[in-house]
């Protein structure tokens, strides 16, 4: 069998492992990452297909181990090249990955599983398990074939008093071990943690001391699936006495759905119509929204930068009610200092306990190791430290370092006899989403944007005589976000005119190579200048 991560090794995001046995392919999970500073006009970033293509009818289905957008983002544009690949996961899992497929005009042929079932994919029999994680209904995943056993853990934690009363099944865990377990693909997120993450309860009386003391209205950001979290929140609202309405179609939508399969419990009259909730006292107003990542166009986002309907001020509350996305830190740190200077109090994990992780720490890891023993271990779902943190734990269980395989996107491993070994390496680069646009836009154009953003542009019309090569004009330098000095750009156009001496008279028939000397050469001299890199775009105009 062979295992072929395409997402989740190496990043926080973009989950994606393919199994292939007797020329199937079973795929868990497809999810998608959410772009970083570096990366502007970007809306997510898909996995690489490349490796799939040209096999779309090998696929025998897709397992979702959990409702997350880093575990099924990138389901639609997966779906886009065969949309009859069958969708495998629990209940509220495939109810928010139709919800989504139907943006996309695209209806899923769905299979509903639970704990402890059973499910034949082609080659691939699939055994389910309840998982702990912060939101309900995620499943691990057992995958059999005559070539070996594999254990995937998908997102999960070992909270001993989970919200929905759903533990991690480790006696399930437990009788797999005693089957044995020939590679064992484990959660590695929170891996350089110590102890064990704390339960999910150990935060109700922050919440609800914020719901206590709070003189005005209150905002709560979460993610638009933390259905757990926003339970905890609407209960503190019933208990406090006030009325809640979601704001953000992300979240209305979700929290819909959790309702309507009763995941989220809501007492009656206490979610109002936003519009109703404009109307009630500031100290009766709770408002459950988007943004908790710092997202520019999120509800969070826009009320901070008072460019949303909602208008906070003095007194009101920010509740930020989620973990930190590493690579987000800035966007929410400048969101909590513009909410400051409005007078507003911003509660957020650093200064209050008001989140939990859901992932297992170090002493949940190394206990499924010794429940397990497995034969081979493969960290996933994490960056690089996370994933040789999570490789240092196993190797310390007694598993042999040879069998804990580090590897990165892309890599393939193959289990043969028992035995499981680096095979190979498959295309597996960032794939961008932005707009309407799929994997379109380059690292090249990232420079670019990039560049623009740092050093503004200089455009440059040169009027050159085709016999000389020389310039029959002065340059013409046009800027936008760069501020133009006369002496410095005197200084470029005389080192434009030295370089375009030392081709003089040369048989050049393709401008673009004397566009190339001027952008060159101006762009060294703006760099010694100036220490900004422009981005420059030259016109040669044939005179």
């Amino acid at each position: 069998m062979r295992i072929t991560p395409l997402g989740g090794l190496g990043e926080v995001g973009r989950n994606m492992t393919v199994f292939e046995y007797e020329g199937k392919l079973l795929i868990v999970d497809c999810g998608v990452l959410f772009p970083e500073e570096h990366q502007p006009g970007i809306d997510v970033i898909l996995p690489d297909f490349t490796s799939l293509q040209g096999r779309w009818d090998d696929i025998v289905g897709i397992v979702l181990t959990h409702g997350h957008e880093d575990h099924i983002g990138g389901v639609p544009y997966l779906l886009k090249e065969r949309p009859d690949i069958p969708l495998i996961g629990s209940q509220l899992t495939l109810a928010f990955i139709t919800s989504k497929l139907t943006e996309h005009k695209i209806t899923p042929v769905t299979v509903h599983v639970e704990a402890e079932d059973l499910h034949q994919s082609g080659p691939f029999e699939l055994e389910f398990v309840a998982v702990n994680h912060s939101i309900p209904d995620a499943l691990a995943v057992a995958i059999r074939t005559p070539a070996g056993l594999i254990l995937h853990t998908g997102d999960f934690k070992m909270d001993q008093f989970p919200l929905d009363g759903r533990i991690t099944d480790l006696r399930h865990f437990a009788r797999l071990g005693e089957e044995g377990v020939d590679m064992f693909l484990t959660d590695s997120t929170n891996a350089e943690v110590p102890g064990f993450t704390i339960s999910e309860r150990d935060l109700t009386p922050a919440i609800d001391q914020v719901f206590a003391t709070a003189p005005k209205r209150i905002i709560v950001s979460s993610f638009a699936s933390h259905v757990h979290r926003i339970q905890q929140v609407i209960d503190s609202a019933h208990a406090a006495g006030r009325k809640v309405a979601f704001v953000g179609r992300s979240m209305v939508k979700n929290m819909g759905i959790a309702q309507e399969l009763e995941y989220l419990k809501i007492p009656r009259g206490l979610v109002v119509d936003f519009k109703k909730l404009q109307s009630m006292p500031d100290n009766k107003i709770t408002l459950i929204c988007t943004g908790s990542q710092g997202e520019p166009m999120a509800a969070l986002s826009r009320m901070a930068s008072e460019t949303h309907q909602i208008k906070l001020g003095k007194d009101d509350t920010v509740l930020m009610a989620s973990s930190l996305i590493p690579g987000n830190e800035n966007a929410i740190y400048g969101i909590i200092n513009k909410f400051t200077d409005l007078g507003v109090k911003v509660v957020h994990k650093g200064n209050a306990k008001v989140h939990v992780s859901g992932h297992a720490s170090a002493g949940e890891l190394v206990y499924c190791y010794n429940i397990v023993k497995p034969t081979h271990v493969m960290p996933v779902h994490g960056e690089s430290k996370h994933l040789h943190a999570n490789a240092e734990l196993a190797v310390k269980t007694g598993i042999d370092p040879k069998r804990v395989l580090v590897v990165k996107d892309g890599t393939t491993v193959d289990l043969v006899n028992g035995e499981a070994k680096v095979s190979g390496q498959v295309e597996a680069g960032l794939v961008y989403v932005d707009g309407n646009t799929v994997g379109k836009v380059t690292e090249e154009t990232l420079k670019e944007r990039t560049m623009l953003q740092e050093g503004g542009a200089i455009t440059i019309v040169a009027l050159v005589d085709p016999d000389s090569n020389q310039l029959a004009e002065p340059l013409e330098f046009v800027t936008k976000g760069f501020i133009q000095d006369k002496q410095v750009f005197n200084a470029a156009a005389e080192k434009v005119k030295t370089a375009l001496g030392k081709v003089a008279g040369q048989d050049i028939d393709d401008l673009e190579e004397l566009e190339k000397i001027i952008t060159d050469t101006v762009g060294r001299h703006m760099e010694r200048a100036y220490r900004r890199s422009p981005l420059i775009t030259t016109v040669v105009v044939d005179a």
